[in-house]
């Protein structure tokens, strides 16, 4: 007994250490001391075992997580691919967004050299144009095969004028498409005077005597400007009767005259 309470006492007092290195020797001792000693001994037993459990786990762990190292290692390259790309995409916009940025700085002086040449070339389109006339009214077909030579024939008797030299033309024909023309809106007939003065003095006429009649139509006549400039001439237009308003309110100009008569003329 004696050599047992001491052998108990002894394996109470065991290190870790030694718990781990000598577990069968405390196995013997135990099953030597008796009952009295097996109480004592059984509680490092149980608490060797569960440690052994606990590391052994651990292990499995461990060797769970080496297996999944390989895969990390992918998964951990592909993103710093993603990266990379995430990094020059980013860098591409930076510079495209300094390129608009000086783009955008530019605007105002492109801006207004646009402008500037928007002028020119209408201008220029203009000066181009000065020497055509536009004839709206004119029955279709009215003008047969030799649509100069009767020009040469209506204007004079249009316009009144005694034209010296006689009336010559680059160009005359009709605009638009002729499945569109109908009897109340014919096509128009835009006419290419050889000389400017020629058309300068048929557009002054049909401005003094304004429309005429020809076979009960009524005929205009109306020069070519382009575009922008009709454009500028309709707003303008549509400010005359206040503008006109005005310069009569304040003793500008003398209120405008009746209605010009129409001129007729049998053909």
């Amino acid at each position: 007994m004696p050599g047992g309470k001491s052998s108990g006492k002894h394996s109470h007092n065991l290190l870790f250490s030694e718990a781990l290195a000598q577990p069968k020797v405390m196995a013997t001792q135990g099953t030597s001391s008796g009952s009295a000693s097996s109480p004592a001994t059984s509680p490092p037993l149980e608490a060797t075992d569960r440690i052994l459990q606990e590391i052994a786990a651990v292990g499995r762990r461990l060797e769970t997580m080496d297996a999944r190292i390989p895969d990390l290692t992918i998964a951990t390259s592909s993103i710093r691919a993603v990266i990379a790309g995430f990094r020059e995409t980013v860098h591409n916009l930076d510079q495209r967004l300094t390129s608009m940025e000086e783009h955008v700085m530019a605007l105002p002086g492109q801006e207004a050299e646009l402008r500037s040449l928007r002028t020119k070339v209408t201008d220029l389109e203009d000066r181009r144009r000065r020497d055509n006339i536009h004839l709206f009214g004119i029955p279709e077909h009215k003008e047969g095969s030799d649509i100069k030579s009767f020009l040469k024939t209506l204007l004079p008797e249009l316009t009144g004028l005694e034209y010296s030299p006689p009336l010559e033309f680059q160009r005359a024909h009709r605009i638009g498409p002729l499945h569109r023309a109908t009897p109340d809106k014919p096509r128009l007939i835009i006419a290419c005077f050889l000389r400017h003065e020629q058309a300068r003095q048929t557009i002054l006429a049909a401005k003094s005597q304004g429309s005429y009649s020809l076979e009960g139509h009524e005929i205009r006549v109306a020069a070519d400007f382009s575009r922008p400039t009709n454009e500028r001439r309709k707003a303008f237009w549509a400010l005359r009767p206040q503008l006109r308003s005005l310069e009569i309110k304040y003793g500008l100009f003398e209120p405008a005259p009746k209605a010009r008569q129409i001129r007729k003329i049998s053909k």
